[in-house]
């Protein structure tokens, strides 16, 4: 069975690692990874090479990012995606292809594959983030799939919703999750000293702009350093950097003002951990902060507090330890203090479950004899 795998960026690549170990593995599985996107960009980090770094060497990479990060920018580089994919589709078959959530990149190379008749399994589809265009880009990957392989039962009355069945959806839990009993976590001292992060408590922060409503991306831009510029008094701030979004680079700039012309120390900029290194940096957190999805699908499995800012997240399923506020420094300080004192989370994760990636290859073999 020759399976493709498409990965657009180091946050898909980190959800699909347990998957990806286990297609190696298989004997009966010919893997070829597929790397566009950020990861041959060297402003976001060339985490290429973490694919490389992980084991995987059969890999085809494409390229068609631009620099800029306007509307027309996006648009243009989804167009030269498609072009790109075009091309590639035309000369490569595949079993089954993966794809995985909600990038306009990731939209790009799955609609390109329509006309040539690929099969596409999509992974965390009928999720909904109504502040971010990226709910557009994952639905219209959902209606292009052929399998689906959602992180809640309710994702999955969402994708039978958009598709009109019942048939090839699978309510498996999030992927992300799949080895978090298992991976060997970075000692924190190493972590520390990898990442020049100071010895004291702190907060782990990662903001991406809001590509609904775009045009209050710069006072949200802001917002945000105003409300991590007080926050740095009391804590050490480590963020990771924005990936290629409408407006990153807005969020980009006040990060990289706010460390250089006033905390120099006290905020850590990462544009990179890689997963293990990442999941490391939320065990050994006080609490999240930002609007990422990994405060709202991971932060639980680590017992942290993560404070949700924004509607980037709005309309995705929220365990107990999400504090949600807007884009405002006062509510944004108050709702941080807030989760500070509640410690730690003692609640559920309703996107884990047992055996993700063993499930998942699983239904695909079973399919695949079908055929």
């Amino acid at each position: 069975m020759k399976i493709g795998v498409l990965t657009s960026s180091r946050a898909d690549f980190g959800i699909y690692l347990p998957l990806l170990k286990q297609l190696k593995e298989d004997t009966s599985i010919i893997l070829k990874i597929i790397a566009f996107g950020t990861h041959s960009s060297f402003h976001h980090g060339q985490t290429i090479q973490e694919i490389k770094e992980n084991g995987f060497h059969n890999i085809d990479t494409i390229s068609s990012l631009l620099t800029n990060d306007d509307e027309q920018s996006i648009a243009t580089s989804y167009g030269l995606t498609t072009i790109k994919f075009a091309d590639y589709w035309s000369s490569h078959m595949f079993d089954l292809v993966f794809c995985l959530g909600d990038r306009f990149e990731m939209s790009a190379a799955v609609q390109a594959g329509v006309p040539f008749g690929i099969t596409f399994a999509h992974i965390h589809g009928g999720e909904t983030t109504l502040g971010a265009i990226d709910n557009v880009y994952r639905h219209q990957i959902t209606i292009a799939s052929e399998l689906h392989f959602t992180s809640t039962q309710e994702y999955a009355k969402k994708v039978k919703e958009l598709i009109g069945t019942n048939e090839k959806i699978y309510n498996v839990g999030s992927l992300s999750l799949d080895e978090i009993s298992k991976i060997e976590l970075v000692n924190q001292e190493k972590l520390r000293d990898q990442f020049n992060i100071p010895q004291d408590d702190y907060i782990l922060a990662t903001f991406h702009p809001e590509t609904v409503g775009s045009h209050q991306n710069e006072k949200y831009a802001k917002e945000m350093a105003s409300a991590l510029q007080s926050l740095a008094e009391q804590f050490i701030i480590v963020i990771t950097m924005p990936n290629a979004d409408t407006a990153g680079s807005l969020y980009r700039r006040e990060i990289q003002k706010l460390k250089e012309s006033l905390f120099p120390e006290d905020i850590v900029i990462v544009e990179n951990f890689g997963k293990k290194n990442y999941f490391s940096a939320i065990r050994y957190a006080t609490l999240l902060i930002g609007n990422s999805s990994s405060g709202i699908i991971e932060a639980a499995s680590f017992g942290k507090y993560a404070v949700n800012v924004g509607d980037r997240q709005k309309g995705r399923a929220q365990n107990d330890n999400v504090l949600n506020c807007k884009f405002d420094k006062g509510e944004i300080l108050e709702t941080v203090f807030k989760a500070n004192e509640l410690g730690r989370y003692q609640g559920e994760n309703i996107y884990f479950k047992e055996n993700v990636a063993d499930n998942i290859v699983r239904i695909i073999k079973s399919y695949n004899e079908t055929l």
